[in-house]
């Protein structure tokens, strides 16, 4: 059963490197080349789920960039495991709220690179609310454009360089399905992602870039402590079926798999790591 100790940041968004436990990021398996000379975008990269990924990627032959908002002792870190990892790592900071960053963040990925073949969606944001009333125009006008309108944004950016078995991955979540009462503003967007992954998968198909998605339940990342008072990160997790929280390569893993040639017949799906929780597909 889950049991973290007690534990709240004030910062927003939070830092992994001041989280007790750290999260597990490390590939369980040996690399097998799965994504030798790819390269991927991965947005929220830095910590979490997003290191988790770019470790994942670079361990399978990936070269990664890592797009982060400001969280610089954690970027450096993940660029480091990357590295370790034998990829060629690259760090851009900046918001993707903002269109013009996410088009020149993508520009300056394929000036570096010379390509683009995956692009993960992950850079989020969430506030806790009891209260529908007690959402003000900020928390939701950031919510919407961090979860939903940066995911609009690097797509948008990566078109014009995705090619003919690219993909896609967008991270949405297991309240997009059942909903989360304290957090609303937060589901509503992840309910948005699913329904954009599932309009895009179509709208590439003759394209031949398949687009995903993957629906975390209760991860340990630095969301957690930053989101939740000390007493409720305690027992974070402890609310599904398996009685514990998900640590970030559990989810990495489902990540890998769609970005890599395994997935090769998945276009339009979502997958769900969350503990053993049923919901809808």
């Amino acid at each position: 059963m889950t049991n973290f100790p007690p534990q709240h940041q004030d910062r927003d968004p939070g830092l992994e490197h001041e989280m007790d436990p750290r999260p597990d990021y490390a590939p369980r398996f040996p690399g097998s080349g799965r994504l030798k000379g790819k390269t991927a975008i991965i947005t929220g990269g830095d910590s979490g789920i997003g290191r988790a990924t770019a470790v994942s990627f670079a361990r399978e032959g990936a070269d990664v960039a890592i797009l982060y908002l400001d969280e610089d002792e954690d970027a450096e870190e993940t660029k480091a495991l990357v590295e370790k990892e034998g990829g060629k790592a690259m760090l851009i900071a900046g918001n993707v709220r903002s269109k013009a960053f996410c088009r020149e963040a993508v520009e300056t990925v394929v000036a570096a690179f010379g390509k683009l073949d995956i692009l993960v969606n992950n850079a989020a944001h969430q506030e806790e609310k009891e209260d529908l009333r007690e959402i003000s125009e900020e928390q939701l006008a950031k919510t919407f454009e961090t979860n939903i309108y940066g995911y609009f944004y690097m797509t948008q950016a990566a078109l014009d360089h995705l090619k003919p078995g690219a993909a896609i991955v967008n991270v949405t979540s297991v309240n997009s399905y059942k909903g989360n009462d304290t957090l609303i503003d937060y589901s509503s967007t992840k309910g948005a992602i699913t329904a954009f992954t599932r309009s895009m998968a179509m709208n590439l198909m003759d394209k031949k870039i398949r687009v995903n998605g993957v629906a975390p339940g209760p991860i340990w990342t630095p969301f957690i402590p930053m989101a939740m008072d000390a007493e409720t990160v305690a027992e974070f997790g402890s609310q599904v079926p398996m009685k514990r929280a998900g640590q970030p390569n559990e989810v990495a893993a489902a990540l890998l798999f769609l970005a890599s040639d395994d997935a090769s017949y998945f276009s339009g799906q979502v997958l769900h790591p969350n503990g053993g929780t049923i919901v809808g597909a």
